[in-house]
């Protein structure tokens, strides 16, 4: 068992960096994330295709971004918690193959009484930000007052 699956929202603290998740972007991972949520278009996984509509080569898609956000943070809340909402999500630059992709996230909120937390997430390679920065909630479960016995 992981530590990230006993956290909990007592174990928060604003502030608190997430793990970095690192993607290596090759032809390889870009296919298959296309057949398995089922974007065919050739820009995200074509070079000759990608360059014809004026991108600097094949890229990431929407969903595979967005599963690369879910994994920083699902690694780091366990399975216990709940992702709630996703805010501004936006892509400014590509992540194009041949470059590798860091998710990094930061604990910017929580509220104890209702177990919600607020996370700053964004992609980065090594020119810069590509995606967001965005803001991921999530909700761990709150331990309830054990009642004691007489």
């Amino acid at each position: 068992m992981s530590a990230a699956s006993e956290r909990r929202i007592g174990d928060v603290v604003v502030g608190e960096q997430l793990p970095e998740a690192v993607y290596p972007i090759n032809t390889y991972r870009l296919v298959m994330a296309a057949g398995a949520n089922r974007d065919f278009n050739s820009i995200h996984h074509n070079s000759a295709y990608a360059r014809s509509t004026g991108a600097p080569d094949m890229y990431a898609n929407v969903l595979f971004l967005l599963g690369m956000w879910e994994r920083a943070v699902r690694d780091w809340a366990g399975p216990d918690a709940r992702i709630v909402a996703i805010r501004k999500f936006r892509m400014g630059r590509f992540n194009t193959v041949g470059h590798t992709t860091r998710v990094q996230a930061q604990v910017t909120a929580l509220d104890p009484a209702s177990g919600r937390v607020t996370l700053t997430v964004a992609c980065l390679d090594d020119a810069g930000l590509t995606v967001g920065p965005g803001e991921v909630d999530v909700i761990f479960p709150v331990d309830e007052p054990s009642e004691e016995q007489p």
